[in-house]
């Protein structure tokens, strides 16, 4: 399909640096803005096939919630549920076989929090499902953007910025052991080629996405070879983007800004660890887990999710999540498959309802289930602007 062509080119070309990949990008923005035969081939021969992995806690409510959202907005979608977690018996090795399958047949997909169990006597792979499904599919970027909601006002308002982490290598490279009786050696990885690479689709995605700044979060005054290299691979790709405002920034002294002065900051890169905990500290500054979406590519594959990934346990079967964040991954999932009118039908039917306030889940402060939120939003699916 011409359509899915589109989406790989653009894969490809946020991973590579060269100008030839930044013609691929205008190659690709330029079939956007031509007329819309190609979406209209995709209704005629059938919908685009998109593997949905639920996950644990109040992931599968969230699917749920994006399945009815999907439904009623006519979207020409069509899920392959897969079910993966360690928690609920249901991950081997057949199952993991089985999503990965999918996932490389399909290009595309948007999962849950597969939780991992905490276990201080572990004896097994120390890798777990989640961590194993990236690593196997190359999924080394993680992008979050954290935006502020029409609205809905939390301490700091009108935020506007974009975490990438790199995800396959770093502190959680699951290569840990017991040197001696009491003392545990915990390796942290880090390669000159990933972390060329997390810089070069940070300076890409910033140049496709016009925005003026990349701040490089690390540690390098501490751990002066790890975090040096790391660095120094920023500060290298930096040079090949002139127009692209750079800065260094120590993670502890990332984390004091991020909360006083959060508009300062653009783009911000880091490695697993560093970006696993700024992808949290970002989405409390602007509602919490609840709201802010998430997503992960490789050169070939793109998975949707929650920007912080966090199960909920607690609020399974009561009704109560927020499916803010995931209904939100979804529409930016449309617009990857180049899906743009249906995306933006169903990212402004959820912020026209966070806007309106009448109906917010509790996380938001309000007294809302999540069906009410989920009827609320269909509602609200209608044409968008000049659409």
């Amino acid at each position: 399909m011409a359509t899915l062509s589109g989406v790989r080119a653009l894969s490809r070309a946020l991973v590579s640096p060269s100008l030839g990949a930044w013609r691929a990008l205008s190659t690709t923005a330029a079939a956007r803005a031509a007329p819309r035969n190609a979406v209209d081939d995709v209704k005629v021969e059938g919908a685009f096939p998109v593997t949905m992995l639920p996950g644990d806690g109040v992931g599968p409510e969230l699917m749920h919630a994006v399945k009815e959202v999907f439904k009623a907005a006519s979207v020409p979608v069509e899920f392959q549920e897969h079910h993966l977690s360690e928690v609920q018996n249901m991950a081997s090795e057949e199952k993991l076989e089985q999503v990965l399958s999918s996932m490389k047949e399909n290009k595309v997909a948007i999962i849950g929090k597969i939780h991992t169990p905490m276990d201080t006597e572990y004896k097994g792979d120390l890798a777990s499902y989640d961590m194993r499904l990236r690593r196997k599919l190359d999924l080394f970027a993680n992008v979050v953007h954290v935006k502020s909601l029409p609205g809905y006002k939390t301490r700091h308002n009108n935020l506007d910025l974009v975490i990438i982490r790199e995800q396959t290598e770093g502190e959680y490279s699951s290569l840990e052991h017991e040197s001696a009786r009491g003392v545990i050696e915990c390796l942290k990885i880090v390669t000159r080629a990933k972390s060329q690479r997390i810089a070069k689709f940070a300076f890409d995605y910033a140049t496709k996405k016009g925005r003026g700044k990349v701040t490089a979060v690390h540690k390098a005054n501490i751990m002066k070879l790890g975090d040096g290299l790391f660095l120094q691979c920023c500060e290298e790709v930096a040079e090949l983007y002139p127009k692209i405002q750079f800065e260094t920034m120590i993670i502890d002294n990332c984390c004091m800004q991020l909360v006083q002065n959060p508009y300062q900051f653009d783009v911000l890169v880091m490695p697993n660890l560093y970006g696993n905990i700024i992808d949290n500290l970002a989405a409390g500054l602007v509602g919490g887990a609840g709201v802010v979406p998430g997503e992960s590519y490789s050169a070939e594959y793109a998975v949707f999710e929650t920007g912080a990934r966090h199960p909920f346990a607690q609020a399974v079967g009561r009704n109560i999540a927020n499916p803010t964040a995931m209904l939100l991954s979804s529409s930016n999932m449309l617009k990857h498959l180049n899906l743009e009118y249906h995306s933006n039908m169903i990212a402004e039917a959820v912020k026209k309802v966070i806007k309106v306030g009448k109906v917010r889940t509790r996380d938001m402060g309000g007294y809302s289930t999540t069906s009410d939120f989920i009827k609320s939003v269909i509602s609200h699916l209608h044409p968008p602007h000049g659409g």
